[in-house]
């Protein structure tokens, strides 16, 4: 018989050509007038631009830093094919067939505006809720909360990078009132004559945002290329470094620009420690989403945004480990395995019973009861070698094995918050007594076997 293709392969194989298209798409849209891309090299990189003849001499629209993706798009330029009706059917399709997220209309009108307009060509990069709607095509999987709907709409840009690309949107209001005609700016706090925040009478909002990098500041920032100000927020510099190109479900697609989903994930266990409760909760749902289906999926790119962030200081690594310990136990082990961390790395974790209910596991031929931590549930599993190499359980019958336990619950409690507490991860929630573990266990608890007289 011919094998089937996995429905998350599928998947991914619609939302590759969907991306391809709508990023081809995309660029033939922004350059569509007769014209010749030119480039200059500034510092270490070389930089396209498309340049035309306009009533006052020549004009250059930014097209983007050279790479061999770039250097193809400009390459076919004139043979892109206007596909409108081939990517919605395949945008359609996603959400049709794979549950995968879009987001309400009016916010997908919007970032279909700006995206025309050229704001994500000219580097800017969308985050918050809406961009993590993305992740689920991203990863070929349906990750939790990512149907929330959410009106607020957060776009970020690095401001020297803004003064850099030499090229601009409409001002961002006029821009925006395209999109609905209600939009208006919100009066800045602190007394701030700029505007980094717009509101329609349809419930959108869209916030500017920029990096702070420098001394603490909340002073508003220009984004010469967005025509708009922005705020500066700590550890956003982080989060938009390297960001991925994506499409939002909306109509034929979207073509933006998200953060790395592993960047994502890290960012939102820092700044879930800062804020109030549900943006906080919100906050670690998504990490915790993201970093299970990426610890499967993405270790490399896990490990490695962790470790940037990580080597950041002190300040990082405390907020970084104070969102991890309230990650679900699954999420959190997952991550510690890739990391090669034990769960004392994580401060305040403790393994915690209250008289379990133990079980006979046919399929692993184990004894399973089951402790908790902040994570949730974590479970213990007594291997059946264990028990008949060091607890004198003699035959199968299952009742024995689990009699067993029930003799010395409290030694195994305490065999299994030693091996939690220190030992090497080796499966999400899950702490395994195996049989050459005994001797070093018991030496560790400071206890022995007990005298055991065969069943």
């Amino acid at each position: 018989p011919i094998a089937m293709a996995s429905p998350d392969l599928v998947l991914q194989t619609i939302y590759a050509e969907l991306l391809e298209r709508a990023q081809t798409a995309a660029f033939a849209e922004a350059f569509p007038e007769d014209g010749a891309f030119t480039s200059k090299i500034v510092g270490p990189a070389r930089y396209w631009y498309f340049q035309t003849q306009g009533q006052h001499g020549r004009v250059q629209r930014y097209a983007g830093r050279e790479t061999p993706e770039l250097l193809d798009r400009i390459a076919r330029h004139k043979e892109a094919r206007h596909d409108e009706q081939e990517r919605r059917a395949l945008a359609s399709r996603l959400v049709r067939a794979f549950g995968l997220p879009r987001p309400l209309p009016q916010a997908g009108e919007l970032l279909a505006v700006l995206a025309k307009a050229g704001v994500f060509r000219l580097r800017a990069v969308l985050v918050g809720t809406v961009a993590y709607q993305t992740y689920s095509a991203m990863l070929g999987t349906r990750l939790p909360l990512a149907t929330l709907q959410t009106g607020d709409i957060d776009i970020a840009q690095y401001k020297n990078v803004s003064v850099a690309v030499a090229d601009s949107t409409p001002p961002m209001l006029d821009l925006l009132k395209q999109a609905d005609t209600t939009f208006r700016p919100i009066p800045g706090a602190g007394g701030h004559r700029q505007t980094v925040s717009y509101a329609a009478k349809n419930g959108l909002r869209v916030d500017f945002l920029t990096p702070n990098t420098g001394a603490e500041t909340d002073r508003p920032q220009a984004l010469p290329a967005l025509r708009t100000d922005a705020q500066p927020l700590r550890f956003l510099d982080y989060l938009i470094h390297e960001p991925h190109p994506a499409v939002l479900l909306h109509g034929p697609g979207v073509y933006l620009h998200v953060p790395a989903p592993e960047r994502f994930a890290v960012h939102k266990l820092i700044v879930s420690t800062g804020r109030h409760s549900a943006k906080s909760d919100k906050d670690i749902g998504q990490a915790d989403a993201l970093i299970d289906a990426l610890s499967k999926n993405r270790a490399l790119e896990l490990r490695a945004a962790w470790d940037d962030a990580y080597g950041r200081g002190e300040k990082w690594r405390s907020s970084m480990l104070e969102g991890a310990s309230r990650l679900t136990a699954e999420s959190r082990d997952g991550l510690l395995k890739i990391l090669k961390w034990s769960r004392a790395k994580i401060p305040g974790l403790e393994l915690t019973f209250s008289n379990p209910r133990p079980r006979y596991d046919f399929d692993r031929k184990s004894v399973v009861f089951t402790g908790k931590d902040f994570g949730g549930e974590m479970r213990c599993i007594i291997s059946g070698e264990t028990l008949r190499d060091h607890f004198n359980v003699q035959g199968s019958n299952p009742r024995d094995y689990v009699a067993r336990y029930d003799d010395h619950r409290s030694l195994f409690e305490d065999l299994a918050r030693a091996k939690y507490r220190t030992w090497p991860i080796e499966e999400a929630g899950v702490v395994l007594l195996g049989t050459a573990e005994i001797p070093r266990l018991l030496h560790e608890v400071g206890r022995s076997l007990p005298s055991l007289t065969r069943p």
